[in-house]
């Protein structure tokens, strides 16, 4: 978590819930007087444990219980349910680390360098699988919805294998700053852990790994789900079965309208602050409270994506909740009666191939 700025290293890290802290280092050799933070401490922390505590919860329950499921229909997966179960592990994770950042925002860090470098990997790696699993999974709505009866292949090929290439193998990769710049000091108040940069070269890094949040992390993965769902929404506003079409229409304007409505904010303040700290734009004590206060609770607004997957893209088919309903009805020896084979060649080709799939599968 943040804190004031240091003389041999800036506290910045827009990759990880430092920004939770709420407090945006400030350089003395910008203002001549200190600019005090404009978040009290009590409010930092009483609302980060709070707003941690319930993603935590509600993450947990919705993400595991997805998991469970997936788990009980092994045999008769789509590919579409591949795509939910690696993002709700990936959420998973995610909202495993909240309660090391919880406890940082309440008091201080307790947990020694090794938890504090291993938690912002665990941190980032499944923060930027999240959201590029759900650029995969517009594409594979595309591909099923748009090019239905050839489109298996492709699929396959995408939920198997090309997943791991696009989503894991960066996304670890994106883990490596970490590793070299987490770590644990006293700042004389507290103990923080967090990235910290080099004095004579803060600014570049600051910069770089801005820029590489907003890019990999919202931008690239927003314009490939943008540009699928609007493809979508224009094949599906054609044609006959306007009743199911309709309701497919709805829950694809509500995949887009969350997706953005939970990040933009948030790199929205981000972008801004990485303008002030490069001098781009006029830079205040006004301007930097502003964007501390931005960044504070549109942070929050972001982490609860891991929480609304769950019911986007699983608890919204019909498919699923049947599903759900068989795992907690039925004993283990007779899940293999939960979804018969017959059903399972069906949802494979036909409920994922069609236009109106796109709501039930």
């Amino acid at each position: 978590m943040s804190d004031t700025h240091m003389e041999t290293v800036v506290l910045f890290d827009y990759n990880s819930t430092e920004f939770g802290s709420g407090e945006i280092p400030i350089s003395d050799e910008i203002y001549e007087e200190p600019c005090n933070t404009a978040l009290s401490d009590d409010v930092k922390k009483i609302f980060l444990p709070t707003i941690y505590g319930i993603i935590f919860i509600l993450g947990i329950v919705g993400n595991g219980l997805v998991i469970l499921v997936m788990g009980y229909q092994k045999k008769s997966r789509t590919m579409t349910d591949k795509y939910r179960l690696h993002l709700s592990i990936a959420d998973l994770l995610f909202v495993l680390t909240l309660p090391f950042w919880a406890v940082d925002a309440a008091s201080s860090w307790h947990f020694g360098r090794f938890l504090c470098v291993g938690v912002h990997m665990i941190y980032t790696v499944n923060l930027y699988s999240s959201v590029l699993i759900l650029a995969f999974i517009s594409l594979d709505r595309y591909l099923a919805v748009v090019h239905a009866t050839n489109s298996q292949a492709p699929r396959k090929l995408l939920a198997e294998k090309v997943i791991y290439l696009g989503v894991w193998l960066p996304a670890a990769l994106l883990t490596v700053p970490d590793l070299v710049f987490a770590k644990v000091y006293n700042t004389g108040s507290r103990i923080t852990c967090q990235r910290t940069y080099p004095a004579d070269t803060r600014l570049i890094w600051a910069a770089v790994f801005y820029f590489q949040h907003i890019l990999v992390g919202f931008v690239l993965p927003g314009l490939i789900i943008l540009t699928c769902y609007c493809i979508i929404i224009c094949k599906l506003s054609q044609g006959s079965k306007v009743q199911q079409k309709r309701k497919a229409l709805k829950t694809t304007i509500i995949l887009i309208l969350c997706f953005f409505g939970c990040w933009l904010p948030y790199c929205v303040g981000i972008f801004v602050h990485t303008l002030d700290t490069l001098g781009v734009i006029p830079s205040s004590c006004s301007l930097v409270q502003s964007i501390e206060k931005w960044i504070f609770f549109t942070e929050a607004l972001a982490f609860f994506h891991c929480c609304l997957n769950p019911i986007l893209y699983a608890f919204l088919g019909v498919k699923f909740k049947k599903s759900a309903r068989s795992a907690f009805s039925t004993s283990r020896g007779s899940s293999r009666k939960m979804l018969p084979k017959k059903r399972g060649v069906i949802s494979s080709v036909s409920t994922e191939s069609e236009s109106s799939s796109f709501h039930s599968s």
